[in-house]
């Protein structure tokens, strides 16, 4: 691959962490122009991703890279962080100037006051989107969207660099940012490991392929909910048909997974007390639906 010309106002990125996001936006940050002048990665399936997604980029230890960078992408597990940027405004790394930014959908830009105490600019850009840290995430980023926190003076510096990206920035408040990461993890997390558990729940009875039966059912449910909200709501909870909610949770009395028997206890009842809320449900109907699961027994409601 060849480096794109630099062209006048691209910066010098350096990419701590590749893992399947850092990889990814340091190959659109190069595609805007950019030049990515290196890249931590430890191991052996992250410096693979970099060596397919930014190759000629030198691997360098941390230090390395803040040390030739203008711009700083932290891509690291929100665990990790804090940590990070402490440990390197204790070791002096951080330059005056320089842009730190980090993809954390947790934290704003107060976790990166250590940096910015030192004369950094502090920028926090969350894609909303899950990655697979190959090329076709490069295509998915014009329909994706970018969290943006920043201080008012450097938010166009925040809010230009993911248009640069090809995807499109909402501003966010840093109090506001635990929340909106915890609707983005009950979404995406909580969609996968729902369709995971109707896939096993399938293929205990000897469906072969459950994914084929799901997906137009999961692909269709989406995009009614995302087009219609609660209004595309379908099923036995919403229409109040307690005889099949009975006979559901009788049978998963029988299967041996707990966690698929807790998911779809909590969520019938969460859906029976929205229907009630928005009246597409009558009271009686929904206290109906959580007087089945009233009992700690499975199978005997």
């Amino acid at each position: 691959m060849v480096e794109p010309a630099r062209k006048p106002g691209r910066l010098g990125v350096g990419i701590i962490g590749s893992g399947k996001v850092g990889a990814v936006l340091g190959a659109a940050l190069r595609g805007a122009g950019h030049a990515v002048v290196g890249v931590s990665a430890v191991s052996d399936a992250s410096r693979e991703r970099a060596e397919n997604l930014l190759p000629g980029v030198p691997i360098l230890d941390i230090p390395d890279v803040v040390e030739r960078s203008e711009l700083v992408l932290l891509a690291v597990p929100d665990d990790a962080l804090e940590q990070l940027v402490a440990g390197l405004a204790a070791a002096g790394a951080w330059q005056p100037g320089q842009i730190v930014a980090h993809t954390s959908g947790r934290f704003g830009t107060d976790v990166l006051a250590p940096a910015r105490a030192m004369g950094t600019i502090g920028l926090a850009l969350h894609p909303a989107m899950t990655f697979t840290g190959m090329s076709l995430d490069l295509a998915r980023l014009p329909d994706c969207t970018f969290a943006v926190t920043a201080p008012a003076a450097v938010l166009p510096i925040a809010q230009a660099l993911v248009v640069e990206m090809g995807a499109e920035p909402v501003v966010l408040d840093e109090a506001d940012r635990v929340v909106y990461h915890a609707a983005l993890a009950h979404a995406s997390n909580h969609l996968v490991t729902i369709a995971a558990q109707s896939a096993e729940l399938l293929a205990g009875i000897g469906v072969e392929d459950p994914s084929r039966l799901l997906g137009p059912l999961l692909r269709a449910s989406l995009e009614n909910a995302l087009a219609s909200g609660e209004s595309a709501l379908t099923g036995p909870v919403a229409r109040g048909d307690l005889g099949t909610v009975r006979a559901h949770w009788k049978a998963l009395g029988s299967v041996p997974a707990e966690d698929t028997r807790d998911a779809y206890r909590e969520l019938a009842k969460a859906t029976a007390r929205r229907a009630a809320g928005r009246g597409t449900l009558k009271a009686d109907q929904a206290q109906g639906v959580l007087d089945i699961f009233s009992t700690r027994d499975e199978g005997t409601a």
